[in-house]
């Protein structure tokens, strides 16, 4: 090594030490923003998935929520009984499920001053437009005036989301094959 070599001129600019810094600059700051967009269109993306997943599991549990009936008196169990004026029938309703998910019927009651209407103890697990045959007891005082207007029958159902709610729905007794049955039970008006 030489003398000159050793010795280091502070006053002398040197050429081949500004570019080379120079250049390890410029390509340092490259790859920074080109990690910072990287980094943003991740969390974009990410961040967009993440919005849509929590608008499906909002949709879903809105879905499973719903409880969407219908329902009306379907059938008698073939005969009745009139005991000290009161017709007791077994009956059935049709119950269709309107709604987008499967709902589970576990009781069902409607109580009137002449009719009273529940279930016999059995729960249904009826599938989205489905229809579901429930069992039910109709109790009938005879001589009593019928009301014309539907008989407003309450259900206790769990819908697909683990959940017990409540639902109505007026079931039309006039013109019914219950009512032709209690009217041969409880004899003419």
């Amino acid at each position: 090594m030489s003398a000159e070599d050793a010795v280091i001129d502070l006053d002398a600019h040197r050429d081949e030490a500004g570019p080379t810094t120079g250049r390890a600059r410029h390509t340092v700051r490259p790859r920074i923003v080109l990690g910072l967009v990287a980094a943003f269109a991740a969390g974009v993306v990410l961040g967009g998935w993440g919005v849509d997943r929590s608008r499906e599991a909002r949709a879903r549990q809105e879905r499973d929520a719903t409880v969407a009936l219908v329902a009306v008196a379907a059938g008698t169990g073939g005969g009745g009984v009139n005991s000290g004026g009161r017709a007791r029938i077994e009956g059935s309703l049709a119950v269709v499920n309107a709604g987008p998910a499967p709902i589970t019927v576990r009781s069902v009651r409607a109580e009137s001053p002449t009719v009273l209407v529940h279930d016999l103890g059995r729960t249904r697990l009826i599938r989205p437009g489905g229809t579901g045959w429930i069992g039910v007891v109709v109790l009938f005082q005879c001589g009593e005036p019928f009301a014309a207007e539907p008989l407003s029958v309450r259900f206790s159902v769990e819908t697909a989301d683990g959940q017990v709610r409540e639902a109505r729905y007026p079931v039309a007794i006039a013109g019914s094959v219950w009512l032709d049955m209690l009217s041969v039970i409880c004899g003419p008006r």
